[in-house]
């Protein structure tokens, strides 16, 4: 089932084919919602400058060939030329019935399927990860899964950080503590932060330590099999805790999906040949460089970017572009969204720039940085300890349950629980808490971290929209249904039943966008806004103790989709929705 405004613009596209012919059928007809009615084709006003007419009249003209009687109880020309639409109630009752009966909520598979990697996540092997790391996590995560709902193969990517030569210090660092120190989770190894903290110190610091490190590098290059080896168990030591912080926030990342920095090593000199050959990489000041047209710098000289420096050694854009090229030849992508940084965006325009001179990307095969923004504190900076440090994700999320128990406490309950289900309900409102929270807000927007905001029951939080859901749920429990059970039929009588049934049908255009821009912010506020309607529509009308046999099913109806879309929204955001709060 088509959404609402998809419906209407496929009707005025075919009026004014009607009306001024078949070369205005491809026209934006301007749909937009209206304060007047329930969409408004605005089609008319940048029309009439090409046509030398007033609004008014092309919009008139535009009506006499609109065919949507089937659709609407009242289309109306005002002000300048603004056509207002007004759906029939039951119209809109019959597709809300469609979007119950349907296991997909009525959202349809795309019929344009698309190959896409995500890369998302990409902590350093050895250390912690930090709230920086949060945004990258949760918002790439929601993107793979909305695209795979849609129906695109999603490759997940989570591009590690395990190569390169801090490993000769780490390596050192750990034959130095004795390698079974690794093999033990309360060893000092475990402690990634502090472990590698104290290789840094004692590279910085012994000279003879930093001169081991280096030669432990040159080994690790050359593929030396012991050094292979004891860069392994970092890798593992790592792995083993990327994955309880991804299984705490319900990243869907696996060990599978991991193709580290390690994973390209042997494709960095076949990429940089490949340029070479091409003619688009050349000698400058001994390094070999790209200048990808359009880029300069500060006195408007050419921008390099630096493929090969001139000790020899390889880059981060080395990797990126043997990244792109190995996505492109072998795992014969459409699409790639690299979920990093803002601060990156210089970087993977000019990676983008020099893959599309090399003919890797091109109108068929695209890269697009989602851009993600700073976390900040209420202090309006960078969010940072107390002491001035890094901030643990581990450390933040815990403190993000206490907190949420905290609130849980506080507010009034129908029924009491067990302490096991009360720490399995405040769990899962602590961790929706902080995902929703970033998921939001646009995502290359900054944003204040603030535990009171977003732990709150109230307003645009996850805790909001789980506590919606637990309640639909609570309804059925005490009618002794199942709503499964409940398949209407609906009807519209009131105002929020209506307003609620319309807002269902555009769960599918809200996961389009989102795919379409990589921008999860856009289901996030579609389904506050349902979560909205559906809070009207209970404040209004009764549903166990509706007047009449007939408006208790549809309202069950309505409560039943509802939950069903809420639900599947959130799941698609990763914000788990406890049965009962």
């Amino acid at each position: 089932m088509p959404d609402p405004q998809l419906v209407i613009a496929a009707r005025v596209r075919a009026a004014l084919s009607a009306a001024f012919g078949p070369s205005y059928a491809d026209t934006d007809p301007v749909i937009r919602p209206s304060q007047f009615a329930d969409l408004q084709a605005n089609v008319a006003l940048p029309l009439a400058k090409k046509l030398g007419r007033k609004p008014r009249d092309v919009a008139a003209d535009i009506v006499a060939e609109l065919d949507v009687a089937d659709l609407t109880s009242a289309v109306e020309v005002s002000g300048p030329g603004f056509i207002n639409l007004t759906f029939k109630d039951e119209w809109i009752a019959a597709q809300a019935q469609a979007v119950l009966a349907d296991a997909r909520l009525a959202v349809p598979v795309t019929e344009n399927r698309q190959k896409v990697v995500v890369e998302y996540s990409s902590p350093n092997v050895a250390k912690e990860m930090h709230v920086g790391h949060l945004r990258t996590t949760i918002v790439g995560d929601a993107i793979a899964r909305i695209l795979e709902f849609l129906g695109h193969e999603v490759v997940r990517d989570n591009h590690v950080g395990d190569w390169g030569t801090p490993f000769g210090m780490l390596i050192e660092h750990l034959l130095d503590l004795g390698e079974e120190a690794a093999a033990r989770d309360d060893s000092s190894v475990s402690d990634l932060t502090a472990f590698y903290q104290a290789a840094r110190r004692k590279f910085d610091s012994d000279e003879a330590f930093a001169d081991r490190s280096r030669r432990r590098v040159v080994d690790l290059q050359a593929g030396d099999p012991e050094t292979l080896r004891l860069w392994q168990v970092l890798v593992d030591v790592s792995k083993r805790y990327f994955n309880t912080v991804y299984e705490r926030l319900g990243i869907t990342l696996t060990d599978d999906d991991i193709k580290g920095e390690s994973f390209y090593n042997d494709l960095l000199a076949p990429t940089v040949k490949e340029l070479e050959d091409k003619g688009i990489a050349t000698v400058s000041d001994g390094a070999l460089c790209a200048f990808p047209p359009g880029f300069k710098g500060r006195e408007g000289e050419p921008l390099p970017m630096i493929i090969r420096k001139s000790d020899g050694g390889y880059n981060y854009s080395t990797s990126d572009l043997a990244t792109v090229r190995y996505r492109v030849d072998t795992e014969r992508v459409d699409r790639m969204v690299y979920v990093v940084g803002a601060p990156q965006s210089l970087h993977f325009q000019m990676v983008f720039a020099v893959a599309r001179m090399a003919g890797w990307l091109d109108d068929r095969t695209v890269a697009e940085h989602a851009e993600i923004g700073n976390v900040l504190g209420t202090d309006g900076k960078i969010l940072k300890t107390r002491a001035g440090g890094t901030v643990k994700l581990a450390e933040l999320l815990d403190e993000a349950v206490e907190r949420a128990g905290v609130e849980y406490d506080a507010i009034q309950r129908d029924e009491a629980f067990d302490e096991a289900t009360r720490a399995s309900i405040v769990e899962m409102v602590g961790i929706g808490a902080v995902k929703y929270a970033d998921l939001s807000v646009a995502r290359d927007s900054e944003y204040i971290f603030d535990f009171d905001r977003m732990i709150a029951f109230k307003g645009n939080t996850g805790p909001y929209l789980q506590y919606a859901a637990a309640r639909i749920r609570s309804i059925f429990r005490k009618g002794g249904l199942s709503p499964d059970a409940a398949t209407g039929p609906i009807v519209i009588g009131h105002e929020a039943e209506r307003a609620l049934a319309l807002h269902l049908l555009s769960f599918g255009a809200a996961l389009e966008q989102a795919a379409a821009g990589a921008e999860p912010h856009r289901l996030a506020s579609y389904i506050f806004d349902l979560a909205s309607a559906y809070t009207t529509f209970h404040e209004n009308c009764p549903v166990l103790k509706a007047p009449d046999a007939e408006t208790k099913a549809s309202r069950l109806a309505l409560c039943a989709a509802t939950l069903r879309t809420l639900v599947t929204g959130l799941e698609l955001l990763g914000v788990p929705t406890p049965e009962r709060m």
